[in-house]
């Protein structure tokens, strides 16, 4: 299963030692967990866990545990995390999954849990896993990529024993969010496109991304949802810019770089561009929030907030930071 094509799956394997894993027994007795396939039933409190989500590691990193292995998705440093995880994986050194899932090696690293709630794995997948160790798959309400991440950390916290630092984890950042939206209530209810330059291509509100846009209070364009109803993301054609025309753009820099923004060939037609509501988010935010994990979103909040004020201040004149560093202002 691929995401969106900007951002491409590794697929060399890497054979690492294997190293333990530390998840506090404060949880009695057995959890029932419902997925898309079936339920999941884990007896006692996990204490090898391999993570096959795209950011499940950083979920499981928020909580305090060190997972025997994760799963690259691109970028992050040898340890296979970005900046934001860094502390919370302290000397860790976990075992670096790379590509498709390999049922034969996640058996190898002999888990108890093994964590899948954002990793595409399919049905057939969920079964052969299921026969090495308890799987968290998705609900089908969201779906391979849809999972929100309130829902991702509380449903690890609960088959980790972690039920109560998952909520107190959720609370502090819902309220950070909230706390965004008061200081900033003209934008709720606007539109906002969040997308790749290369189709261009752009992110429903079923996608992470889109949630996270939701969270600050916008809205991705109906007409955009409509194009492809029920995924993550679409491939819009080059001449229907008023589909992406919106009141924020935002394009996603997967290290290439932005310069096919220029080509579009109606983009000097678009009220974003004119009126200065284009922004670009570099490698590292963009990663943040494609991530969009506990530990992500704060880094991205950090950075976001401040170019979306740029980008909505009203004054056409006003230049988006991040857009003139990448070479789009003009």
């Amino acid at each position: 299963m691929r995401l969106a094509r900007s951002l491409c799956l590794f697929v060399v394997a890497v054979l690492f030692p294997v190293c333990g894993v530390c998840a506090e027994a404060d949880r009695s007795g057995p959890v029932k967990l419902e997925t898309m396939w079936g339920e999941t039933r884990i007896e006692n409190t996990p204490q090898r866990i391999v993570s096959l989500s795209y950011n499940g590691g950083d979920h499981l990193l928020a909580l305090g545990i060190k997972p025997v292995a994760i799963r690259h998705w691109y970028g992050g440093n040898a340890q296979g995390v970005w900046p934001w995880a860094e502390e919370a994986l302290g000397g860790h050194e976990p075992i670096i999954l790379r590509g498709e899932v390999d049922v034969e090696r996640v058996a190898l690293l002999k888990p108890d849990l093994i964590e899948a709630l954002w990793s595409g794995i399919s049905e057939d997948e969920y079964r052969q896993l299921s026969k090495i160790a308890p799987v968290l798959a998705p609900r089908a309400e969201y779906g391979s990529y849809g999972t929100p991440w309130p829902v991702m950390l509380k449903t690890i916290g609960v088959a980790t024993g972690k039920a109560d630092e998952a909520d107190r984890l959720v609370r502090e950042l819902e309220g950070r969010f909230a706390e965004t939206r008061r200081r900033h209530p003209g934008w709720q209810g606007r539109t906002v496109a969040v997308g790749w330059p290369g189709g261009p291509g752009f992110y429903t509100a079923g996608d992470i991304r889109g949630r996270l846009m939701k969270e600050l209070g916008f809205e991705i364009p109906d007409a955009l949802e409509r194009l492809s109803p029920g995924t993550y993301y679409i491939n819009v054609s080059r001449e229907l810019t008023e589909l992406y025309d919106t009141d924020v753009l935002i394009w996603l820099d997967s290290g290439v770089g932005v310069s096919a923004v220029r080509s579009l060939p109606l983009r000097h037609t678009m009220r974003a561009f004119r009126q200065g509501r284009e922004l670009v988010a570099d490698p590292l935010l963009a990663a943040a929030m494609s991530f969009s994990s506990p530990l992500s979103l704060g880094y991205a909040l950090d950075r976001l907030v401040p170019l979306i004020e740029a980008a909505v201040d009203g004054d056409p004149e006003t230049r988006v930071p991040s857009t003139v560093a990448a070479g789009l202002a003009e």
